[in-house]
């Protein structure tokens, strides 16, 4: 894995991970907070060119306070250029699921496929009760009352374990353990990253996810306290190429135990 800071025409520094050139590229979007090394478990796929970023406000990447959904797509996009990749796959977790889908809807053909799992839908998804089913949506609900409010809930907010299933702390002790590693390094330096995240996602995307032409692929599971399946129904509904697979039993970690299923998907795609 090799990291470096990529520094944009903008003056912006993306902290970027890349595993080195290979048949196919995937590009990993991290949660909200995470850092972006692409998971272990998939990183030594043969065959896979991993590629990453930490996004504003994560690690060593700059601050763009007021970001969007939508704005991954041109910071892969950027990060693309850079490396000399024409096209890719996207994939991603939770937060990280919904900035893949924001670049399968702004970046076109050269996204070939788009793996989101346990994914956030727009805050703007008319017909879903976006709030519906969340054990604790206190957080992203204070982002909705604009930056201030948000800064200030964090400064006395605790981190609630029920909104983790059984099956979520079975694979965060096991399976899963490597996210125990990229959540502390990420709030290392203050929440910034986790706040600006919140209100992207409870703001306009500046994306339609029906606008995806690649095959998509929808994985969440069915006893997910944190973002309910019913934010994956509701794309799945609005995505003319995607196909959705709820996952009985799993929660909001314990989902990931079916990534590698996922990055099986995209590469029969490739093989078609």
């Amino acid at each position: 894995m090799i990291e470096r800071d990529l520094n944009l025409p903008n003056g912006q520094v993306l902290h970027i991970y890349d595993t080195g050139p290979a048949d196919l590229t995937v590009f990993w979007h991290h949660g909200t907070p995470n850092l972006g090394t692409p998971p272990p478990p998939l990183a030594n796929t043969r065959g896979i060119r991993w590629v990453s970023y930490d996004r504003p406000a994560y690690g060593t990447s700059t601050p763009v306070p007021g970001r969007t959904v939508g704005s991954a797509a041109g910071l892969v996009s950027a990060v693309a250029d850079s490396l000399g990749i024409k096209e890719f796959a996207v994939m991603g977790h939770s937060g990280g699921g919904s900035h893949a889908v924001a670049c399968g809807a702004l970046l076109g053909d050269r996204v070939i496929a788009v793996a989101a799992m346990a994914t956030v839908a727009p805050f703007d998804a008319e017909g879903l009760d976006w709030f519906g089913g969340m054990h604790s949506a206190a957080s992203l609900r204070a982002a909705t009352a604009g930056r201030e409010a948000k800064e200030r809930h964090e400064a006395t907010a605790e981190f609630d374990p029920e909104v983790f299933t059984a099956a979520d702390h079975h694979a965060l002790s096991g399976s899963q353990s490597w996210l125990n590693d990229v959540v502390g390094p990420a709030v290392a330096a203050g929440p910034d990253g986790l706040i600006d995240d919140d209100i992207a996602y409870v703001t306009p995307w500046g994306c339609d996810p029906a606008r995806i032409t690649a095959p998509t692929l929808l994985l969440h599971g069915d006893e997910d306290r944190m973002i309910p399946v019913s934010h994956s129904v509701w794309l799945a509904a609005q995505c003319p190429t995607a196909e959705l697979r709820r996952s009985p039993g799993d929660g909001h970690i314990s989902v990931l135990n079916r990534s590698a299923e996922a990055l099986d998907w995209i590469i029969r795609l490739r093989d078609w």
